[in-house]
């Protein structure tokens, strides 16, 4: 059953994340869609910070992965947006993001469908303007 929020600002996207962040696992996958600019990475740096990280949290859209270390063990966080599928890619690109004891972040999951294990998907987050700083976001488990 999908969880719908409305939040007004970056402080209560993080919050949410950060919400989200509290039901995971070692080796939990989340996918976390949306259009440019509709809080993605706000919504992960919640998540991660609720996680333990504190260093800086920012987009890794031009590197493709940030590797983190939580309090419970490792973190990535992933952007595909550059990705257009994995076909052209090493095959071992993404590996070492994926490791079996890490939470993994996944923005732009569209982009390279084939990019992460799809049985460790434990959330699918859609993050959508709803004018100014609002965002909807919504969670499927």
């Amino acid at each position: 059953m999908t969880k719908t929020e409305l939040t007004a600002g970056p402080e209560a996207t993080e919050r949410a994340g950060a919400e989200l962040a509290r039901t995971l696992a070692p080796g939990d996958v989340v996918l976390v869609s949306g259009d440019l600019g509709a809080g993605k990475t706000t919504f992960v740096r919640g998540a991660l910070r609720s996680l333990g990280v504190e260093g800086p949290i920012t987009s890794p859209t031009f590197v493709v992965g940030h590797m983190h270390e939580g309090a419970s063990g490792p973190l990535s966080h992933l952007d595909l947006y550059r990705l257009a599928g994995m076909s052209g890619e090493d095959p071992g690109l993404l590996d070492p993001f994926f490791a079996d004891d890490a939470i993994v972040f996944v923005e732009w999951p569209e982009q390279a469908t084939d990019a992460f294990p799809a049985e460790r998907v434990k959330h699918r987050v859609r993050l959508s303007h709803t004018g100014g700083d609002g965002r909807r976001i919504e969670v499927d488990p």
